[in-house]
């Protein structure tokens, strides 16, 4: 294994536990916590009303239940294929990361809304570490 592919998949093993636990973070807020929305605590947001407090729990345990799901199949992938040279889970990676991407990039283009831009963008190292190892698309098996 050449350096530059440990190196690769070392950072992106480190990029899909630093977005799982968040996730989990996030979804033990969604459930059981207490959480801003526009700088806003839910609490004052709902006021009062049951239905829209349960509203926006469920729609951030949604959000954290998807991004868990994404971090462990992006670790399942990274420590599994994508480290054994697997082409098709390189392209899986990059692809994925892109799209995640152009839709955080549209949110701030068609809202405006800056909060939780950060998250997304830290997919811009799983960009940089998959390009590490573009020279598995050219290696013969």
């Amino acid at each position: 294994m050449t350096r530059l592919r440990t190196v690769s998949w070392v950072l992106l093993a480190i990029v899909g536990v630093l977005a799982l636990l968040p996730s989990l973070l996030s979804a033990g807020l969604a459930y059981r916590g207490d959480f801003a929305v526009g700088g806003v605590s839910i609490q004052d947001v709902a006021m009062g009303r049951e239905a829209v407090l349960a509203g926006l729990r469920g729609s951030r345990g949604t959000a954290a239940a998807f991004a868990a799901a994404f971090s462990t199949l992006f670790l399942f992938v990274v420590l599994g294929p994508y480290r054994r040279g697997d082409v098709a889970s390189w392209w899986g990676l990059l692809v994925s990361a892109l799209v995640l991407l152009a839709v955080s990039a549209l949110r701030l283009v068609l809202t405006t809304a800056r909060v939780g831009v950060g998250g997304p963008l830290i997919i811009a190292v799983v960009v940089v570490a998959v390009l590490l190892d573009v020279r598995r698309l050219t290696a013969h098996p």
